[in-house]
């Protein structure tokens, strides 16, 4: 069965009787291996127990497409149900898949991992039409994932935190949940046992140095028309080996927001309530500009900017030429747009 997004919390909590697998799936990895140890931990505790726990690759099904069903069919050793986990799938995977969901031999759960898969996907299209699985699409978080991760791993660790310290956080806080969560944790430990109030020094003292800050300031420099700076940003992530796609995105997300604005506008708003009326809202420090750039961009040279971002992100998949010459074209032809 396909999950609809807000179904997704339930099933982290709590698997219906009867599942028989579940296929976590998408572009962030990270949230893809969050979602997958969730839900293994409801049958097995202990994921690096070998007694209750097998990990199998693509690569083991190609000589035997029915060891995965033999997986899950197998008795664990010390009793309870046993985890079978199924990591990296692909086409390969769809018919051993596919034994698992039309048998009833033993109870063990299969957890299936991957990457985007496409809704034409032969193993998608499996776990989606069967009654005795899920399937789970995890993509990057957007703002509002990221304030209540914000807010639910401050709030485990005791800490609460300022308005301007949150949104300082979200705004800076990358796509992948894994390295999230990973910048999140140090901020915790920075704050010690202590608990407390999280500052906006704090986060900045923590959360800086991160690739969504990196991506935000090319999002930036193009919205603000500023040619230099959006080299230097570039030249800067293709370096550290960031992804063509991710930039576009994040710059989507920008114009998105800045479309949002302008529509207040256009019904008679000035920039300051435009960008007052934006949820979440703004970091206070970004007001000023965001403001400013809401002259710069009309609504209908926004629609013009997103569907050339579209474009780029289908040529960065289709064409087969390199992405990051596909995607600084079209920044920098955005860019030059706004000057």
């Amino acid at each position: 069965m396909k999950v609809k997004p807000r179904e997704i919390a339930a099933l982290l909590k709590s698997l219906p009787e009867g599942t028989r697998a579940v296929l976590v799936f998408g572009r962030d990895d990270g949230l893809v291996r969050e979602r997958a140890e969730t839900i293994g931990k409801q049958v097995a505790e202990d994921l690096s127990d070998p007694f209750q726990v097998v990990r199998l690759g693509p690569d083991a099904l190609k000589n035997n497409p029915s060891v995965l069903l033999d997986e899950v069919a197998a008795i664990s050793m010390m009793g309870g149900r046993r985890l079978v986990r199924l990591e990296g799938a692909g086409p390969e995977s769809a018919e051993p898949v596919k034994l698992v969901l039309g048998s009833e031999q033993g109870d063990g759960l299969l957890v299936i991992t991957a990457g985007d898969l496409k809704p034409t996907s032969a193993l998608r299209k499996a776990v989606e039409a069967a009654k005795n699985a899920y399937a789970i699409a995890c993509y990057e978080d957007s703002a509002q994932d990221l304030f209540g991760l914000v807010q639910s791993t401050l709030s485990s660790a005791g800490l609460g935190a300022s308005q301007d310290a949150v949104n300082y956080l979200v705004d800076n806080l990358g796509g992948d949940r894994l390295v999230s969560r990973g910048e999140l944790d140090k901020l915790v430990l920075y704050m010690g046992d202590s608990g407390g109030q999280v500052s906006l020094e704090d986060a900045k003292a923590c959360v800086g140095d991160t690739a969504a800050l990196g991506l935000n300031q090319i999002a930036e420099a193009v919205t603000a028309g500023n040619m230099a700076d959006l080299e230097k940003f570039l030249e800067r992530a293709w370096t550290s080996g960031e992804n063509a796609i991710a930039i576009l995105r994040t710059l989507q997300n920008r114009l998105m927001r800045l479309h949002l604005a302008r529509g207040h506008m256009d019904q008679g708003m000035n920039p300051v309530e435009a960008v007052n009326k934006l949820r979440p809202p703004v970091f206070f420090a970004e007001k000023d500009k965001f403001a400013r750039e809401l002259s710069m961009w009309s609504s209908s040279k926004l629609e013009q900017a997103l569907s050339i971002l579209i474009d780029a992100e289908l040529d960065c998949k289709t064409t087969g030429n390199p992405a990051d010459v596909i995607c600084a074209r079209a920044l920098l032809r955005l860019a030059k747009a706004v000057r």
